[in-house]
């Protein structure tokens, strides 16, 4: 799951202890060469069965994915900012929303608003069941499509849905993401500095911010504008997933990117989008569709 509001009209105009090993017999044990003693069999049983500290994101990531399965739901907070700047013009949106996010079975819950520079507020609210986003936007009937959609992909925050995202960044991008421990906190960081597109272009969190941006280069086409992806420029990217050092809960996500598009007089247009989420803590309510919805 990941939800997010589109920035509204963007373009022109602008995550035992063990028993005693083996009981002496009652004349002493009797030793032979070579063997070893309890005390070495104990202490060797005791090495095999404690577990390993965690030391690659993997590890981290296995961890969180049990921490947050304990609890029957979860409360984020989502904040974020999208904008696009033409010719110094900037047309921008902010967005703030509280999601509840259901773990067996998966559910999810997504309340918020929207504020575009010219103050309009637009409010949103998203159900996700059984693999089924349902969407309302303002006064406009609920609209129901495949999670999978790539619009609704675009419309659906989802912190806990990072672990896995993360584990897939792990098994593939190997010395590209970052494992840092820090202020009692484990942090696992992916991310590009300025760069064509075309180079990193096969990069799974690129992938997404290509899909975040794909419905603003539209509007973008439809505005007369030229959009091509091998003339892009990633101007930066960055997806952070922090997680608590003791529990392995998930603290914060964070995914932040932009694009440069090449524009008229050598001018680029600067499209821009910046999403954090933070752990509120648990949620003992239950998460079902209204009556209205079902």
């Amino acid at each position: 799951m990941r939800s997010r509001f589109r920035c509204a009209a963007l373009v022109l105009p602008l995550a035992f202890s063990l028993a005693a090993c083996g009981a002496a017999e009652e004349d002493g044990p009797v030793e032979s060469a070579g063997a070893e003693s309890p005390e070495a069999t104990q202490s060797s049983e005791q090495a095999e069965a404690t577990p390993a500290a965690p030391e690659s994101p993997e590890d981290f990531l296995d961890l969180a994915e049990k921490a947050m399965a304990v609890e029957g739901a979860w409360t984020f907070s989502v904040k974020g900012q999208e904008g696009l700047t033409v010719q110094g013009h900037k047309s921008a949106a902010t967005y703030r929303a509280t999601v509840r996010r259901g773990m067996e079975p998966e559910a999810l819950h997504w309340q918020g608003v929207s504020t575009s520079s010219k103050g309009t507020t637009k409010h949103e609210e998203i159900y996700v069941v059984d693999g089924t986003a349902h969407l309302k936007e303002g006064s406009a009937p609920w609209k129901a499509a495949p999670t999978s959609d790539p619009e609704m992909q675009n419309k659906v925050e989802d912190a806990v849905a990072a672990i896995e995202e993360f584990r897939e960044y792990a098994q593939a991008a190997g010395d590209e993401m970052t494992l840092t421990k820090r202020d009692g906190t484990i942090e696992l960081r992916v991310g590009s500095d300025k760069q064509k597109l075309t180079a990193v272009r096969d990069r799974a969190w690129v992938k997404k911010a290509q899909r975040e941006f794909d419905p603003t280069a539209e509007q973008l086409r439809d505005a007369g504008i030229p959009v091509n992806d091998a003339q892009l420029t990633l101007s930066g990217l960055k997806e952070v997933l922090v997680l608590d050092g003791k529990t392995y809960r998930i603290k914060s996500h964070r995914f932040e990117f932009g694009f440069l598009v090449p524009y008229a007089g050598g001018r680029d247009i600067a499209y821009e989008q910046d999403v954090r989420q933070e752990n509120q803590g648990t949620f003992d309510g239950k998460i079902e569709l209204p009556a209205g919805v079902r």
